[in-house]
């Protein structure tokens, strides 16, 4: 591993590469390790088209095959039922777990952006943190070349950086259309649905109605008759007239109510299997949706960590330049290069020799050696002369006086 060697222990034609890519990455990829494709569910590809295809999402063979798999399988169509016939329980447990999903979705479609917003800050400070501090700048040779690689990868790895931001919202965008658009395939089932919960709801309340109308007439009749048997022996002709009249209201009052009650149960019947079959194929329509969902989610957050390998590989590329550089830096031409560029001389000082104060001559330097500066006695003070025009001035010895 390069980076854990010190820069000195380096052979020069040592084979260079981006070690990190071999250490973990996606090994035994070989170029563009770490960006593994998505295979299909239970880790296995499709071959319906004739070649391996490892995403769901790529390929519409596997994608048709498994809404086939889930749709004559035993699994919403056959598990969300409820003997009440008002009930909706297992219809709302359905769109209860769609809604969860797309608030899933929502969710991590949130984290997209906010990963984005670090990248991207990231990004900025590091391409500020590259242009404006100050690195080294007063190196030379081959040290100052390797660091303007250093900073220049730095500012490399920042602007990767700041694109990888871009691609994560484009990803959330993506993330969104998607929750957006099963929102509103869903919405279009849902308002069939509710169309036919409402109409059974309705059906069954008219049915049931006809159901109390049609058991209240026979007990209306029932009693009649009764009537009519205990005024047999009556005398009075027209109030059995009037009895064996009620009794003959009362059975064709039951002969319509049970017409109706029958019409409103075969009504309510016709509807119950409609809404039944509505049912099924909402129930196939959300589990098709469903299986959708989850292989989006599931590519999207795939897509999302080649998204991070590639930037790791990429970072490691350009680190690699900044250790090649490295590998090309030698201290001799460096020290060298400053010698020749700085240097003063090659003569160094020469030595301060004694002199005696009183003997100057006796302590010359010897042959061959250069002397320092002479500390020697001064002699006595020259005497001034005079040029013509000059005053006149007195000596001491002569006590004079200067006169014009």
């Amino acid at each position: 591993m390069r980076r854990r060697q010190v820069a000195s222990q380096i052979p020069a034609g040592r084979e260079r590469g981006a070690r990190s890519r071999a250490a973990g990455i996606g090994r035994g990829l070989g170029p563009g390790a770490g960006l593994r494709p998505a295979v299909g569910l239970r880790g296995g590809g499709c071959r319906t088209a004739g070649r391996d295809c490892p995403a769901v999402t790529h390929c519409p063979a596997l994608l048709q095959a498994l809404l086939r798999a889930t749709m004559t399988g035993s699994l919403f169509k056959a598990n969300f039922w409820c003997s009440d016939i008002l009930s909706t329980v297992g219809y709302d447990s359905i769109i209860q777990h769609l809604n969860n999903g797309r608030k899933n979705c929502k969710e991590f479609e949130d984290f997209l952006k906010e990963r984005a917003s670090i990248e991207e800050k990231y990004g900025k400070d590091l391409l500020n943190l590259s242009r404006k501090k100050p690195c080294g700048q007063s190196e030379i040779n081959t040290l100052k070349r390797a660091l303007e690689v250093f900073k220049q990868q730095v500012d490399n790895v920042a602007q990767c950086h700041i694109q990888l931001a871009q691609t994560l919202r484009e990803e959330a965008r993506k993330m969104e259309e998607f929750r957006e658009k099963q929102k509103l395939q869903q919405k279009k089932t849902e308002l069939i649905m509710d169309a036919a919960h409402k109409q059974k709801s309705l059906q069954f309340k008219k049915t049931m109605d006809a159901k109390k109308n049609y058991e209240q007439k026979c007990r209306d009749k029932d009693e009649a008759e009764q009537a009519v048997h205990r005024s047999a022996n009556l005398v009075n002709p027209k109030q059995q007239e009037k009895l064996f009249v009620k009794l003959a209201t009362s059975k064709t009052a039951v002969e319509d109510s049970d017409k109706a009650y029958m019409l409103h149960v075969n009504t309510l019947d016709k509807i119950r299997e409609e809404w039944q079959s509505e049912h099924i194929k909402a129930c196939q329509v959300f589990e098709a949706q469903e299986c959708e969902r989850i292989n989006f989610f599931r590519n999207a957050l795939w897509l999302h960590m080649n998204q991070l390998s590639q930037q790791c590989v990429t970072s490691d590329n350009m680190y690699e330049e900044v250790r090649k550089s490295l590998e090309m830096c030698s201290i001799e031409k460096d020290i060298e290069y400053f010698v020749n560029q700085r240097k003063t001389g090659q003569t160094p000082p020469a030595p301060i020799m004694y002199e005696n104060f009183y003997s100057p001559q006796k302590n010359a330097a010897p042959p061959g050696k250069a002397t320092g500066p002479n500390v020697a006695r001064r002699g006595p003070l020259p005497v001034p002369k005079s040029l013509p025009g000059d005053p006149d001035y007195s000596l001491i010895g002569d006590y004079s006086l200067i006169y014009q």
